[in-house]
């Protein structure tokens, strides 16, 4: 797209979220995209108010599950996140907790590994900017430390600086973050972060055995080039698919793993193989492989968050948390085994 000359390029080449658009970006189908999703945010906008009735409080029900996969509005986000997924409970249970951490005595090496990390934190996002002002720099340092001395068995690893940054830029709200934060290590993701990261390796094998039973064509053809599911998958999971996906459609699975737990990223995986079985089956070998899962996550199929997440839903079929788990328990024996 051309420079534009009204005066707005500066707006129009950062997103609301303060990320800066690729040079590549396509305007043009982003504009035609937004126009139509803007209705289904405003319908979806009317009901939510409704829904809160201005009382800030929403108990889990069938109809609030339904109304989550619909996407929650921007405004009410923040709120229905921490109630969803126990974190507004815990931060009020424990008055002053986020703050005695800050304050008490640092790990340095822990403090070190996180400082490390800060500048790398998205540097295409203005808000983290060392310029910025208020620099969010500052939050998620605070953020990462008070975690990592809350929770010492995880301490702090690559990969949590981005999702506390997206908390960090949803909430505002930097205890918020942290209780959030906490949510997402302690309970959703089941030992994603810990040093041997035994959760996180058990979901890309199991991942793996979806994909032999839902996809199977392209589970041959991972086999027969010896692709392990952790090279081309590792960061969906790492980064619940921050960097990988649009904003806003990662922000649209955020919504459903807050109150469904961890199966929401099988489905979301599950979807893009699927959808692109054809495209990844061309590949002839390796490398060609491991381009392919990167290309599938580009696209208008991804941008148009609204009909991606229906198709989540759809696609994959019927995927129980009760398989999930049996399949976690015969892929973890096998990693043990494996040593």
């Amino acid at each position: 797209m051309e420079k534009r000359e009204d005066g707005r390029d500066w707006a129009y080449r950062v997103d609301p979220y303060g990320f800066e658009r690729p040079e590549d970006f396509d305007y043009a189908s982003y504009e035609a995209f937004f126009s139509r999703y803007l209705v289904v945010l405003t319908r979806r906008a009317i009901k939510w108010s409704k829904l809160l009735k201005g009382n800030n409080s929403v108990q889990k029900s069938l109809k609030v599950k339904r109304y989550i996969r619909k996407g929650i509005p921007s405004e009410h986000r923040a709120l229905i996140w921490m109630i969803v997924s126990g974190a507004q409970a815990n931060m009020e249970q424990n008055p002053g907790y986020y703050h005695r951490l800050l304050e008490g005595e640092k790990n340095d090496k822990l403090v070190e590994a996180i400082k490390t990390d800060m500048n790398r934190t998205f540097p295409d996002n203005v808000k983290f900017r060392k310029t910025a002002d208020p620099c969010l720099q500052h939050t998620l340092y605070n953020v990462l430390v008070a975690y990592g001395h809350h929770n010492k068995a995880v301490g702090y690893c690559q990969g949590m600086n981005f999702i506390a940054g997206y908390l960090i830029l949803i909430t505002k709200n930097e205890e918020e973050s942290f209780w959030l934060l906490d949510a997402l290590i302690g309970r959703i993701l089941p030992d994603y972060y810990s040093p041997a990261m035994l959760g996180l390796k058990t979901d890309q094998e199991v991942l793996g055995e979806l994909v032999k039973m839902k996809v199977p064509a392209v589970a041959e053809l991972m086999e027969r080039h010896g692709v392990m599911w952790t090279l081309v998958v590792s960061r969906w999971f790492i980064c619940l698919f921050i960097d990988i996906l649009p904003v806003e459609t990662v922000l649209r699975i955020w919504d459903c793993l807050f109150y469904e737990g961890s199966k929401i990223i099988f489905r979301v995986a599950l979807t893009l193989i699927k959808q692109h079985q054809a495209f990844i089956l061309e590949a002839t070998n390796f490398p060609d492989i491991c381009d392919k899962f990167k290309q599938i996550t580009k696209g208008t199929f991804v941008t148009e968050c609204h009909s991606f997440m229906q198709k989540i839903f759809t696609d994959p079929g019927s995927l129980s948390m009760a398989t999930i788990n049996k399949l976690r328990e015969t892929c973890r024996e096998k990693l043990l085994s494996q040593g």
